[in-house]
């Protein structure tokens, strides 16, 4: 048994699965985003955390390096069409590839429908970000897994799309239309 004491095989098996891959992590600031960006830069991925604070993003670039793994930050707004092609280009030129992208970024506005009648555009910032930026992205990064015949997208969504969650329409909306996009997607691209 040659395993290092200490380390636990989850821990293995991720570095198995990710060591030397290139990652991109959206809303990689906070919460799931930042936990994952860390996990996986730990297990030895390169790392590329995405989320609109280029300062928090460059502290957790410098906090991974310290503990020996390679990360990158690229300050983007996914909800905008524009800086999402941008971001898209920058990292095709800094890395020419991406093996796995995690579509994490999100918001949430907790809201009635009876609360919302005046405003439709939390619905539109919502479907922007959760969902138009993570397809945005996907096609930005799709062409080249499928070149290269390898690849993984990840989508996170939320148990509120089977439960039909009160006061998260928008949320449970955007995250509806990033699941059933995602399942069309996984039967186009599973060969």
């Amino acid at each position: 048994f040659d395993r290092p004491r200490g380390v636990r095989p989850e821990v293995e098996a991720l570095r198995a699965r990710v060591s030397g891959r290139t990652v991109v992590v959206t809303g990689a600031s906070s919460g799931i985003g930042e936990a994952l960006a860390n996990r996986l830069a730990d297990a030895d991925a390169k790392v590329l955390l995405v989320a609109r604070s280029g300062e928090k993003l460059e502290e957790m670039k410098q906090q991974i390096e310290v503990r020996g793994g390679s990360a990158f930050a690229y300050s983007a707004d996914l909800s905008n069409a524009e800086d999402t092609q941008r971001l898209v280009q920058a990292i095709l030129d800094d890395h020419e590839t991406v093996d796995i992208l995690v579509n994490n970024a999100g918001m949430s506005i907790r809201r009635s429908v009876a609360k919302s009648y005046d405003r439709v555009h939390d619905f539109e910032r919502t479907l922007s970000l959760n969902f138009l930026g993570a397809v945005r992205l996907i096609m930005g990064f799709l062409p080249g897994m499928r070149a290269r015949r390898t690849g993984q997208i990840i989508n996170v969504s939320t148990i509120g799309v089977q439960v039909n969650v009160p006061r998260y329409g928008a949320y449970v909306a955007s995250k509806a239309a990033l699941d059933a996009f995602s399942r069309v997607l996984a039967v186009e691209v599973l060969k």
